[in-house]
């Protein structure tokens, strides 16, 4: 059942007042009859349309009224309240006041209007200082609204600061589904009991398609760190399917290589927010206060809260009751907004294709004399056909060197996979024969000097000085 919006306080005015006049202007009195008549509406009691309490008006008061609306075609939009003629202007903030509330609001943008007002009164003892209603009005009829307070201050922060005071907000949304997808992590509440029986504050990734506000996968991790985001993306991936394009904000995780190589690799474009402008990410800030309000709320009771009852009790919440239940900016429930589509979801790739997605490439030189190089202080080994490359290209996630791939560096193309050295199988002394890379001739013997040297010692000997040296006894006489 909806509910009566409330009626304008201009317009209650405006009908109680037409109430009272309106049987005069339905029945003219006789001639000399309109004076009593008014009398008689003076000595009745109204009702006050704000309040609701009895009142009485005076005989002068029903006068205008009646006179002000008798010859107008609208005698309804006549009796309202008119405009002050005045409105919007400060006859009496001094000039002193005024430049010490500018300088004041200056020197501290995040005080409240009270404590300007308080503040003004000993600056400007000895001056009419204006009242508390008119000090606001001056501040709000000239922007200079309460500004938060900067918990840093930044070059990023103070130029988010001015791009937010000088450019409007404006809520979007896309026009497909899976077209946008926003991804964020959450600061959990409160604290979960790991299997080491230690208590952490779980961080929850999520991420949720734009235009129907469908979870593609929610999962509370221990760390905020890019592993933790590829595990829970990938599987955001295999549920929904690949989405055009990602926003995030600028963490750490975020802007991680694997990560930034990944979407690429996956063709699904990379949107980042401005700095310190979290708003752009709004309807992910939004559901932060669903799971806190509702979830969390559900498990104040469990005391002994681990990661894996979270993650399973938010499962069940997030299918069973945020999808299903209606919201009121869609005004239909987001797992039933999602299936209308229209869709521009891709096929997901298989879960080794995406594994091998979100990795870095970087260059390593062979050491010639055991055929290894070094990642992440850990050796591996080169087959022994590659041998002849001086540098080496490889891939592989930073978190996971079990999975290291050495790559063509023109193409990318994955040649071979590469292991960690285990010194203790090679102590048995097996070794592969090499094959030649190129045909080995013997070197042939040249007796007597190199020619350069004889070509120094006859450029030495033109000069005409003796040898730079004193030769021995030795070499005098052998």
């Amino acid at each position: 059942m909806s509910s009566i919006p409330a009626t304008p306080k201009r317009d209650r005015w405006a009908h109680l007042r037409f109430s009272i006049v309106g049987p005069l202007l339905a029945a003219p009195p006789q001639p000399g009859q309109l004076y009593g008549a008014i009398r008689e509406l003076a000595a009745k009691t109204w009702r006050h349309p704000m309040s609701g309490t009895d009142v009485r008006f005076a005989t002068a008061t029903i006068e205008r009224w009646f006179y002000a609306a008798r010859n107008d075609d609208d005698p309804v939009s006549r009796l309202r309240d008119r405009r002050r003629g005045d409105r919007g202007t400060f006859h009496s903030l001094a000039p002193a006041v005024i430049a010490a509330l500018r300088a004041q609001y200056d020197a501290h943008p995040g005080w409240t209007v009270q404590l300007h007002f308080d503040n003004l009164k000993v600056v400007v003892q000895g001056t009419a200082l204006p009242s508390y209603p008119t000090l606001r009005r001056y501040l709000l009829a000239h922007g200079m609204h309460r500004q938060a307070r900067l918990v840093r201050t930044s070059a990023g922060a103070l130029a988010a600061r001015d791009r937010l005071e000088q450019l409007e907000v404006r809520s979007y949304e896309v026009e497909h589904v899976n077209a946008l997808w926003h991804l964020d992590f959450h600061h959990g509440s409160r604290k979960v009991l790991t299997a080491g029986g230690e208590w952490v504050k779980p961080m929850l990734l999520g991420v949720i398609d734009d235009r129907s506000r469908l979870v593609c996968h929610l999962q509370w991790y221990l760390d905020e760190t890019a592993a933790s985001l590829v595990h829970g993306l990938c599987q955001a991936f295999m549920k929904r399917g690949l989405p055009r394009a990602l926003m995030t904000d600028n963490g750490a995780a975020m802007l991680a290589e694997e990560t930034t190589s990944g979407l690429a690799s996956l063709s699904v474009l990379h949107q980042t927010t401005l700095p310190y402008s979290p708003y752009q990410n709004a309807k992910q800030e939004s559901f932060w206060g669903r799971v806190e309000g509702r979830l969390m709320a559900m498990l104040e009771g469990e005391e002994m809260l681990t990661l894996d009852m979270l993650n399973l009790a938010t499962q069940a919440w997030v299918e069973q009751e945020y999808h299903r239940s209606l919201h009121t900016e869609l005004k239909a429930t987001p797992l039933q907004r999602y299936l209308e589509g229209p869709d521009v979801a891709r096929a997901c790739p298989s879960a080794a294709e995406l594994c091998a997605a979100f990795r870095v490439e970087v260059k390593r030189r062979q050491r010639r004399a055991d055929g290894t190089f070094s990642l992440d202080g850990t050796r591996f080994e080169i087959p022994g056909r590659y041998r002849h490359l001086v540098n080496v290209h490889v891939r592989y996630a930073r978190w996971n060197l079990s999975r290291v791939e050495m790559v063509d560096a023109h193409d990318g193309s994955v040649l071979c996979a590469v292991h960690p050295l285990d010194k203790a199988a090679n102590a048995s002394g097996v070794r592969r024969r090499l094959v030649p890379t190129a045909s080995v001739t013997a070197p042939v013997a040249q007796p007597g000097m190199a020619p350069l040297m004889r070509e120094l010692l006859a450029d030495y000997a033109a000069t005409g000085l003796p040898p730079a040296y004193l030769s021995t006894n030795d070499e005098e006489n052998p």
